[in-house]
C-alpha cells in the first residue's frame, strides 16, 4: 500500500487518486507504478513533518520535498531533473484532484514549479547505419534462421511505423492489414491510431507471417500477438530489447553508453527521417501518436542540426 506510515486520510486520498488514473484517465501500468513510487516518497516526507492531511499541506513543504528528491539522502540518492519533474507532476495531480474531490479547500501545489529538466536531443541513426542495423537483424544462418526472419520483421515494423516497443509487442495479427499496408497500433491512454507500413517492412512482414509464425503459433496457446517467441507466447519488451541489441552488435553499432541504440531509438530515426524528407510536424506528430505537436518539435531540432551541419561543411563561406 502506499505510504504505509501515513496517515489513514492521506492514504485514502492517495488511494482514490490512484484509481482516477487507473480507470478515467487510463494511464499505461508503467506510469501508475512510477506515480505509485513518487506519491508514497511524498506521503512518508509529509508524516515525517507531522502533517495529517492534504488540507495542511502549504506550497512550502512540496517544494521542500521536490528540493530533497534532487539532493538525496542517506536512504535515497538523488533524483534526476526528469525523475523530480515526473514527480513533481504526480504531486501537483494529487493536489488538483484533492480539491476537486472535497480533500483540501486549496491546491497547494497550483504554483510550484519543478526545475526544468535539460532538453535532450533524440538519438537518431542515420539511414546507412539503419540499413545495417536491420540487414543484421536478419544475418542468422542454420538453426536460428527462421527466429532471424522474426527479429528482421520485428526491427522492420518499428523503423517502418514509428512504433514504441511496447506497441509493436502489442500488436495483434488482426491489426495489420498488408494488403491496404497499414497497421492499427494501440498507443499511450488507450488512444489507437491507423499508421502506414512501408514495402520493406511489409516484405519482412510477410515472410515471417508466412514462414515462421505457423510453426512459432502452433508450439504456444494460440497468442493473437503478431509477433511470438520460441514457445509460442507473446514476444516481451524484454527479448524484443534483446532482439535489438544482438542486431547493433552485429551492425557494429554501439550498446551501452549514451549513445547506445535502445527501440526508441528506431522510433526517433523514423521521425527524424521523415522530417528530413520534407514531411510536416502535424503529420509526424499523428504517426507518432503525440497527443501534443510540443512533443514533436523537439524532432526538427535534430534536423535543424543536420541542415546547420551540411551548411557549415557545404558552404564556401561557412567557415573561415
Amino acid at each position: 500500500m502506499t505510504g504505509d506510515g501515513a496517515p489513514a486520510a492521506l492514504r485514502q486520498a492517495v488511494r482514490s487518486y490512484l484509481d482516477h488514473l487507473t480507470v478515467e484517465r487510463a494511464l499505461s501500468g508503467h506510469t501508475l507504478r512510477s506515480y505509485r513510487r513518487d506519491l508514497q516518497r511524498y506521503l512518508d516526507g509529509l508524516a515525517r513533518a507531522g502533517i495529517g492531511e492534504l488540507a495542511q499541506v502549504q506550497p512550502a513543504h512540496i517544494t521542500g520535498h521536490l528540493a530533497a528528491l534532487r539532493s538525496g539522502g542517506p536512504d535515497q540518492p538523488p533524483l534526476s531533473a526528469a525523475s523530480t519533474a515526473r514527480a513533481a507532476s504526480a504531486v501537483r495531480g494529487l493536489h488538483r484532484f484533492a480539491v476537486r474531490e472535497g480533500y483540501a479547500p486549496t491546491d497547494a501545489g497550483r504554483d510550484v514549479r519543478p526545475a526544468a529538466p535539460p532538453r535532450r536531443l533524440p538519438r537518431a541513426l542515420d539511414v546507412d547505419q539503419v540499413e545495417r542495423l536491420l540487414a543484421a537483424a536478419g544475418s542468422i544462418d542454420g538453426a536460428g534462421a527462421p527466429l532471424a526472419l522474426r527479429d528482421r520483421a520485428l526491427l522492420e515494423f518499428l523503423y517502418g511505423t514509428g512504433a514504441r516497443i511496447s506497441e509493436a509487442v502489442g500488436a495483434a495479427v488482426d491489426d495489420l492489414d498488408l494488403t491496404a499496408a497499414v497497421a492499427l497500433l494501440r498507443g499511450k491512454g488507450g488512444r489507437q491510431r491507423l499508421v502506414p507500413v512501408g514495402s520493406y517492412a511489409a516484405d519482412a512482414l510477410r515472410a515471417y507471417l508466412t514462414r515462421v509464425r505457423p510453426a512459432l503459433a502452433g508450439a504456444g496457446r494460440g497468442s493473437a500477438a503478431i509477433f511470438l517467441n520460441a514457445r509460442g507466447g507473446q514476444l516481451s519488451r524484454q527479448s524484443a530489447w534483446t532482439v535489438l541489441r544482438r542486431a547493433a552488435q552485429r551492425a557494429g553499432l554501439p550498446v551501452n553508453g549514451s549513445y547506445a541504440v535502445s527501440p526508441h531509438t528506431l522510433r526517433h530515426s523514423y521521425a527524424t527521417h521523415l522530417l528530413d524528407g520534407g514531411a510536416d510536424v502535424r503529420v509526424v506528430q499523428e504517426l507518432l501518436g503525440h497527443a501534443s505537436v510540443t512533443t514533436t518539435q523537439v524532432y526538427t531540432l535534430v534536423t535543424v542540426d543536420r541542415l546547420r551541419e551540411v551548411y557549415a561543411t557545404a558552404h564556401p563561406r561557412a567557415r573561415r
